[in-house]
């Protein structure tokens, strides 16, 4: 498996929002932030590719704030 610099930049990123995502859920006893937080911190070891991990932890990250403005 090779793993690049940027990679491995990327997952550093996204896991560190999804630690905040993961106190604040745990904090505030909110189910939306606390499973996208454990997701961000998770995903970077099953997705190849730094495009497709940008991807997917753009969206992850923009799922609390769609929840939060549908009422969830």
């Amino acid at each position: 498996m090779d793993i690049s610099v940027s990679t491995l930049v990327t997952a550093i990123i996204f896991s560190s929002i999804g630690l905040a995502y993961f106190i604040y859920g745990k904090k505030q006893r909110q189910p939306v932030p606390l499973v996208i937080g454990i997701l961000l911190m998770v995903y970077p070891y099953f997705i190849p590719g730094l495009l497709t991990s940008i991807i997917v932890g753009l969206l992850l990250t923009i799922i609390p704030f769609i929840a939060k403005r549908m009422g969830v």
